[in-house]
């Protein structure tokens, strides 16, 4: 199965190139299934069910979140609507919307996809991310219930995403780290066959602080004071994911590598895919 995972979208800029180029890539790389992690595709904060639906319209199977998911107060009613939408599963229980969910791929595989928020540096009232995970995985196994399973740990700790990556490998396919922004190099397939990485990256302009118009965030840092709020950055976006090869038969990971388009960053499509 071939799965491509895009990270955060960031603002106008970052959903407008997602929306774009989503459709080629799904056609040229034969793409069977597509994560993207929309939790700042509004203005950087936030997302609404019309950004939502453009986003599956494009092509999207899924679309994650993480710890901006409620900033658009629309979230809170539409989350409950669309099974494709995900927010963090380590929100107590009772809060509006899914965490994980089964979902059909292309080629007819069954796809697990769960969406989970560090604690560590960010919510530590959540519930305890390893736990909700042993219980998604135990309620929807891999190989039995599931075909394959991709994990979105959305966390700034990079020390609990790698600690979850091992915690789930060889019981999950995918576990793919969002939230920072940042496209990392770790890649790797860990010791039992899923497919790891740090942090996807983002999708938007990286002529930016984590894809923000630089003058706010750098005027903060220099003067300590506000002078205006965080406005998502406008130019040009760069399109930051990983694309993961999962056996149809063990529902692991045989290959993994990122993907990167556009004009900021070295480019870069996983050559097994070429």
């Amino acid at each position: 199965m071939r799965f491509l995972f895009l990270g955060d979208m960031v603002g106008k800029t970052g959903r407008t190139a997602v929306w774009q180029r989503l459709p080629g890539l799904i056609s040229d790389l034969k793409l069977d299934f597509v994560v993207v992690n929309g939790e700042n595709a509004a203005g950087g904060f936030g997302i609404t069910e019309d950004i939502f639906q453009e986003t599956i319209n494009a092509g999207a199977d899924v679309v994650t979140t993480g710890n901006h998911v409620w900033d658009q107060k629309e979230a809170v009613t539409f989350a409950g609507r669309h099974d494709q939408f995900l927010r963090p599963a380590n929100y107590p229980a009772g809060t509006p919307g899914r965490g994980s969910n089964l979902f059909f791929a292309r080629n007819g595989a069954r796809v697990l996809v769960a969406n989970i928020m560090g604690r560590v540096f960010m919510h530590p009232e959540l519930d305890d991310p390893f736990t909700t995970g042993e219980a998604i995985l135990a309620s929807c196994p891999l190989g039995e219930q599931a075909d394959a399973v991709i994990f979105d740990f959305h966390a700034e700790a990079t020390s609990e995403k790698q600690c979850f990556g091992h915690f789930v490998d060889g019981r999950a396919s995918a576990v793919i780290g969002t939230h920072t922004h940042v496209p990392t190099a770790d890649f790797q397939i860990l010791n039992g066959g899923t497919g790891y990485m740090s942090d996807a990256g983002m999708c938007g302009d990286y002529d930016s602080s984590l894809g923000m118009d630089k003058e706010e965030p750098l005027n903060r840092f220099i003067s300590k004071m506000p002078r205006g709020r965080f406005e998502a950055a406008t130019g040009p976006a760069t399109i930051c994911g990983v694309g993961v090869e999962i056996s149809d038969r063990t529902g692991l990971a045989e290959k993994i590598a990122p993907l990167r388009i556009g004009p900021r960053l070295s480019e870069t499509v996983p050559d097994f895919w070429a």
